[in-house]
């Protein structure tokens, strides 16, 4: 049977877009793939890396040692030979912490060159660079990372007395400043016996730089200052750091309205709030109560907030992501750290609401001419039990009507306490939290409305416990309390 040669061109045409299109396919997945991987990759890294070195924060003598312990995680994570971290003082780079046998970088044309490792590390330990002076001095002033694959010919170690195959260099970036510089020397992962350091550990060793930046604020506050003052630095800047990792204000949305409002007992908090977007349509609402006091509760308090932040982009299920934040906590915490944590995933196009909790406070819910109801979902505190034994985590799902008022609280709220050691109670709550409801409260008058009273129960008592309240209310009561006064 003769087939005729349009209709055999037309056959090759729809066979060659069939492959095309395969082959787009093919690509976009591993591109997703690639990229998911190297989000849990970062992830992994500054998880270990905040909890390694919140470890080191136990007594003043290991703070002294903690950059050189940061310089050496850093070397192992970026698989170089040594590294060593520079910090800009007075307008010189000096050395704030090394791993390693690294070679002084500056050469004034006055010195020696030394052999001996002990003369090589003195002389670096006692360089003072010029901003504007040697390769770490540019990539200080241009704020530019630098990648040289062959140092060996290169001017700058042109008679070293350290070998330098390949060198890495990154600025430290805070706040738009230069406030230092990493420097990483030969690359030992590599398959030949000499090979550069590849795009990819260079990229590395700029994702670890706002960590070592953030581990060498704690070692200069602890060095400075005699250990009263220590203490209470220490809880300056935790209660700082909290503070730059709660939102400032809640987002403004058109199905509802949203007020938070946190309070620490002391210095510093392990209570945190925080309103994450999964995708246009999807918003999740956090609250959790990390255990402890001072840095370690901190410390806590970021790692989950991380986790859970990394995690926005391939959210799955409320119950995924809590099974994975408690395999987290309990592998890179201590056995006695644990967050209890509850979520409202809000899905703004259904109008519906998501809500699952991890050891942490009821759920109030209250409607207009409605009694107020408590959800209470199971689900054991993250990082508290093994996960073969903290799998069961319930979701309840609701449509979320226009008159309804939720309230999230921390355990601060219904365990306050008066005089005479008795408890403010979850009965109180739901009482007041109804009263408020039925009378077209806002958001934030809920929340002056309890803050009130709680404060009039405990009247002179200290407040023991970190106090966090969020509320989240439909249009429609906004609109009647609007349309009554």
């Amino acid at each position: 049977m003769f087939i005729e040669p349009f209709w055999i061109l037309l056959i090759l045409i729809l066979y060659i877009i069939a492959l095309t299109y395969i082959w787009i396919c093919k690509s976009k997945f591993n591109k997703t793939e690639h990229m998911l991987h190297v989000a849990m990759h970062q992830k992994s890294e500054v998880l270990t890396f905040l909890n390694s070195f919140s470890k080191n924060l136990k007594s003043a003598e290991e703070l002294e040692k903690a950059m050189r312990e940061t310089a050496k995680y850093v070397a192992d994570l970026i698989g170089a030979e040594a590294v060593c971290i520079f910090v800009i003082e007075n307008d010189h780079l000096v050395v704030a912490g090394v791993s390693g046998q690294f070679p002084p970088l500056h050469k004034t044309g006055s010195e020696y060159v030394f052999t001996k490792p002990r003369f090589i590390m003195e002389s670096l330990l006692n360089q003072k660079i010029p901003l504007n002076e040697g390769i770490v001095g540019e990539v200080a002033r241009t704020g530019e990372g630098i990648l040289i694959e062959d140092a060996e010919n290169d001017e700058n170690f042109i008679n070293s007395p350290i070998c330098v195959d390949s060198f890495l260099a990154v600025p430290m970036i805070t706040e738009g400043k230069t406030s230092g510089v990493i420097c990483a020397i030969n690359n030992i992962r590599g398959h030949k016996k000499i090979e550069p350091f590849s795009p990819e550990q260079f990229n590395a060793l700029k994702f670890m730089s706002p960590q070592v930046i953030f581990a060498h604020n704690i070692v200069k506050v602890y060095s400075d200052l005699s250990k009263q003052q220590r203490i209470e630095q220490e809880l300056d800047f935790a209660r700082k750091l909290q503070t730059s990792l709660i939102p400032e204000s809640p987002p403004t949305l058109e199905q509802c309205d949203i007020y938070s409002f946190t309070k620490s007992a002391k210095e510093v908090s392990g209570d945190f709030y925080d309103f994450v977007d999964i995708d246009e349509n999807r918003l999740l609402i956090v609250i959790g109560d990390a255990c402890g006091k001072g840095i370690p509760a901190c410390m806590l308090m970021a790692m989950t907030r991380t986790f859970i932040r990394a995690n926005a982009e391939r959210f799955t299920t409320l119950h995924d992501l809590f099974v994975s934040l408690n395999k987290d906590l309990y592998r890179d915490t201590d056995a006695e750290r644990f967050v209890t944590v509850a979520c409202c995933l809000l899905n703004k196009a259904s109008g519906t609401i998501e809500y699952a909790r991890a050891g942490h406070t009821e759920l109030l819910l209250g409607r207009l001419d409605h009694p107020v109801r408590t959800i209470f979902p199971t689900g054991a505190a993250c990082g508290l039990l093994p996960p073969e034994f903290s799998e069961n985590y319930d979701i309840i799902s609701f449509s979320f009507l226009d008159d309804m008022s939720l309230l999230l609280f921390s355990d601060g709220i219904t365990e306050a306490l008066n005089e005479q050691g008795e408890e403010f109670g979850l009965d109180a709550l739901f009482e007041i939290f109804g009263n408020a409801v039925s009378s077209n409260k806002t958001p934030n008058e809920i929340v002056d409305t309890i803050l009130r009273e709680v404060n009039a129960f405990t009247r002179n008592t200290p407040q023991a416990d970190d106090q966090t309240l969020v509320v989240i209310q439909g249009k429609k009561v906004a609109a009647k309390t609007v349309s009554n006064s």
